[in-house]
Parts: C-alpha cells; structure tokens; sequence
C-alpha cells in the first residue's frame, strides 16, 4: 500500500475522522482519551457490519486484530489498515516487527509504550482529542493530532557537541561544516542517542537523526527537553524530502560531493536550522 487513506469511524454518539499516511502509525495518549474506544466501534463493525450501529468509510478496510491467534490472522489480511490495541504484547515483539516489514498492510497500534523493533516516523505519532469542529451537535466529534507535532523557530546558537545518528552522510556533512570549531560525534545509531544524552546534561546539543525512523526515542528525548535540558532536533528526513529530485539529493549512505562546497553549505545551514522541535 502507498500513499494516505481519509478515514471515518462513526455512531450516534461518537465521531471519529483522520488520515493515515504511513505503514505505521502510532496512537498514545492518558486513559479516557478514545483511544480503546475506536477500536471498539472498529472490531463490531468487523463483527457485525451495518447492523451494529456503527458507519466506517475508507477507500481500503479497517480490521482490528488481537489474541494468541494474530499471527494466523493477520495473513489472510492484505491492502487493509489493520489496528491493533495496546493490551496485545505482541506489537513489542521481533515476529511482530518482521510480518509488519513483509506486509502490504498499514498499521495503527495504540500504545504508551516504546516500539524498538519497529521503524515508525516521529510525524507519524499522535494523540486523541475532542475538536470543536461539529460544536453543537449532539456526536462527539474526536479527532488526531502530532504529538510532536509543531515546530518553533530557532537558530544553531553555540552547540558543544553536534551528534549525528549515523556515521555516514550526517556525520560527515556536519564535520565539514563545523571541522573543529564545534565537537562532531556519531551515535552510531538512534538506540544510544538517549543515554549520551544523559551522560552530557550539561552541554548543548545538537542531535541530528532520521525523522522517518526515529518515533521509538522521541518520548524519551522529550522527557529531558521538558526538564530544561539545552538540547536541539534536527530530523534529515526533511532534507531529503526537499532536495529530492534536485543534483542537491540528499541520502543517508553516501554524501552527495556537491554537500562539501561552500556555497551549498550556507544554502543547507539556512534551510535547516528554523525547523526544530
């Protein structure tokens, strides 16, 4: 499956209506926010179509799975949007995140918790709440919103250490930038960015990492943000959509040779830096 799906779940009480645009997407958010709630209204329409009082309208089907048996389910579903609630502990484990990788499904998996195993976009993360869109009518009208959503203006301000989650085009494009003005790591992956992050409380940081696959450290990182903690987040993935196409294409592997010249690195640093969380 490619590209976003509109979807609307309703009865004569609740609304629900949102988009889906990647193959997973996640759902969190307190007790008491909708989130069980939908599926809810998703697995009796599964079970009972028209007859259950609930309308769902998708151009692809709506399935929630669940149980001992997900496994066996799940392969009979195919160019569907399969949903799955936070009391399945399966979502946590690798033959989860393998069927996931090899299907032609998109996912929605509600849950509080981190999913290591699974490469899912910070963009892709989101919470549930009540809008005033229908106001005054008698449906509740609930709808998604980025967790992590808005950005804020800034500027690179004298950062310590710039930390890059690879050490391939992100290092070595922000090493030439700052050479030994500013100190320049690896993380050597997104899984230890957190716990360097803890070692250095005291200094500025510059993290930069690959938004599409980055959603399982985003809470964490955001815990230290809330504390005050000098910290700034770049995410390349908007590099890439930017310069995609162009002779400035931007790949994580191997640093496009036009990075390294003077002219695109003032162009690069000026596009970059007043999109940060």
């Amino acid at each position: 499956m490619k590209g976003k799906y509109t979807v609307l779940v309703q009865n004569n009480r609740l609304r629900y209506e949102f988009v889906i645009s990647r193959n997973i997407t996640i759902i969190r958010g307190d007790s008491a926010t909708g989130k069980t709630t939908l599926l809810e209204l998703l697995a009796a329409y599964n079970a009972d179509g028209d007859s259950s009082g609930v309308l769902v309208k998708s151009e692809v089907p709506c399935v929630v799975i669940g149980g001992r048996r997900w496994q066996e389910n799940l392969q009979y579903i195919h160019h569907s949007i399969v949903f799955i609630d936070e009391c399945n502990r399966f979502v946590k484990s690798e033959d989860f995140a393998v069927q996931v990788k090899e299907s032609d499904n998109y996912f929605v998996i509600v849950t509080r918790d981190d999913l290591p195993n699974l490469p899912y976009s910070v963009k892709e993360i989101y919470g549930i709440r009540t809008s005033n869109k229908y106001r005054g009518l008698k449906q509740v009208y609930n709808e998604f919103y980025h967790l992590y959503g808005k950005t804020v203006s800034t500027k690179f301000d004298k950062e310590d250490i710039v930390l890059a989650e690879d050490s391939n085009s992100g290092f070595e494009f922000f090493s030439s930038i700052y050479g030994n003005q500013v100190q320049c790591m690896s993380a050597q992956g997104k899984s230890t960015i957190f716990g360097f992050l803890q070692t250095h409380r005291q200094q500025k940081i510059l993290v930069i990492a690959d938004g599409a696959t980055f959603g399982c450290e985003m809470e964490k990182i955001m815990q230290l943000i809330r504390l005050g903690r000098k910290i700034t987040l770049y995410f390349t993935d908007l590099l890439i959509q930017k310069t995609k196409d162009t002779y400035l294409a931007y790949t994580k592997r191997s640093l496009n040779p036009v990075y390294l010249q003077d002219t695109v690195k003032s162009k690069i640093i000026d596009a970059m830096f007043p999109l940060s969380f």
